[in-house]
C-alpha cells in the first residue's frame, strides 16, 4: 500500500526549542539591558553600579522588559514624549504575548523581551509578577483616574510596588518571604509617589492626572484646573501629603533592606536617599517646584551613595514612625 509523501512544511517543520533568552546569547542581552538603562533612568543606573556583577546584570535585564512595555504601551521612546494613543489595547496585547512567549523560552524577536525570559527562568518570576506590571499600563490605556487614595496607592503598586517586589527576587529574595517582598513594594511605592508629586504639572500636560479626585475636591478645586496658577498653594500642599506617604514607606522599605546582602543592601538604600530627595525637593521648593524640572544632581547622588554605604555597614535601621500593619495585600484590587 502506498503511502502519500508528507507536505513539505509538515516534513521539514521544526519545534521552536524553549530556550531562556529566546536563543540569544547572554552577553548580547546584557549589553542592550546596559545601553537601555544608561538611556532610560540615570538615577537607576548609578544605584545598579552597587549591585555585585551578577546582580547588576540581572537589575539591567529587568530594566529593559519594564522600560519596552512602557514605550509600547504609551507609543514612545524611552520614557519621551507620549506618542498616539489609539489602539492602546492592540499594544497591551502585544505586551501580554510577547511576554508570555519570553517566559516560555521563545524568541520574540525583542531584545527587550528576550531579556526579560532569560532573568525570568535564572532567578524566579512569574507571569503573575509581569502581569501585576502590566496591569498599571492597562489603566493608564483605560484613561483611568484615582478617586481616593487607596486607589492611588493600587496604581502605585502596579506600575512601581510591583517591580519593586520583581527586584527583590533579582536581589536573592525568597518568593515565598512575603514580608521582604512587602517591604520590596514599599520601595517602588515611594519612588512612584516622588514621581507623582514631581511631575504634577507635566503629567497635566500630557492629559493625565495621578491625585486622587478626593483630594482635589478636599481643596475645592475645579475639574481640570489643579494645575493653574491660582491654585499652586493647593498643588503644593497635596504635593507635601504626597511626600509625607513617600517617607512612610521609604522608612518601610529600610526595614526590608536589611536583610539583602550588603552590596544589595547599599545599592536599595542609595537609591531610596535620591529618590526621597526629588520629593523632598518638591515640597522644600513649595508653589515654585513646576516651575523648572526638579532633578537630583550627580555630586548629590554620589554623597547619598556614601550615606547609603554607612547605613548598610551599620545595618541599624530606624523603626518606622508607624507600626506597619499594611502589605502588598492591601493595594491589589479585589478579585471579587
Amino acid at each position: 500500500m502506498s503511502t502519500k509523501p508528507r507536505p513539505l512544511f509538515l516534513k521539514d517543520r521544526r519545534d521552536t526549542p524553549n530556550v531562556p533568552g529566546g536563543g540569544r546569547k547572554r552577553e548580547a542581552l546584557v549589553e542592550k539591558s546596559r545601553i537601555a538603562i544608561r538611556e532610560g533612568s540615570h538615577s537607576f543606573h548609578a544605584a545598579a553600579r552597587l549591585f555585585d556583577k551578577t546582580t547588576r546584570e540581572r537589575a539591567w535585564l529587568l530594566y529593559a522588559w519594564c522600560r519596552r512595555c512602557d514605550d509600547i504601551a504609551d507609543n514612545q521612546h524611552m520614557g519621551g514624549e507620549l506618542g498616539d494613543q489609539s489602539n492602546a489595547e492592540d499594544r497591551l496585547k502585544s505586551i501580554r504575548l510577547l511576554t508570555r512567549r519570553a517566559l516560555d523560552g521563545l524568541p520574540t524577536a525583542d531584545p527587550a523581551f528576550d531579556a526579560f525570559g532569560l532573568v525570568a527562568a535564572e532567578v524566579g518570576l512569574t507571569e503573575q509578577m509581569a502581569e501585576d506590571v502590566i496591569a498599571g499600563f492597562q489603566l493608564d490605556a483605560a484613561d483611568w483616574r484615582p478617586r481616593t487614595e487607596a486607589d492611588m496607592m493600587r496604581y502605585c503598586y502596579h506600575v512601581a510596588g510591583a517591580v519593586g517586589v520583581m527586584m527583590a527576587v533579582v536581589m536573592g529574595v525568597d518568593p515565598k518571604d512575603k514580608d521582604t517582598l512587602d517591604r520590596a513594594n514599599d520601595l517602588g511605592l515611594a519612588f512612584q509617589l516622588s514621581n507623582i508629586a514631581r511631575d504634577i504639572v507635566e503629567d497635566d500636560a500630557a492629559g493625565r492626572c495621578y491625585l486622587p479626585e478626593m483630594w482635589l475636591v478636599e481643596q475645592d478645586i475645579e475639574p481640570g484646573q489643579h494645575t493653574k496658577p491660582h491654585h499652586r498653594e493647593e498643588l503644593a500642599e497635596m504635593a507635601a501629603r504626597l511626600v509625607d506617604l513617600v517617607e512612610k514607606h521609604e522608612a518601610a522599605a529600610r526595614v526590608g533592606a536589611a536583610r539583602l546582602p550588603f552590596r544589595s543592601r547599599w545599592a536599595v538604600l542609595s537609591a531610596a536617599r535620591i529618590y526621597g530627595a526629588i520629593g523632598r525637593k518638591v515640597r522644600k521648593r513649595g508653589i515654585e517646584a513646576w516651575n523648572s524640572r526638579t532633578y537630583v544632581p550627580r555630586w548629590e547622588k554620589a554623597w547619598y551613595g556614601v550615606r547609603g554605604f554607612v547605613s548598610a555597614v551599620i545595618n541599624r535601621p530606624h523603626e518606622p514612625d508607624q507600626p506597619i500593619d499594611w502589605g502588598i495585600a492591601d493595594y491589589r484590587p479585589d478579585p471579587a
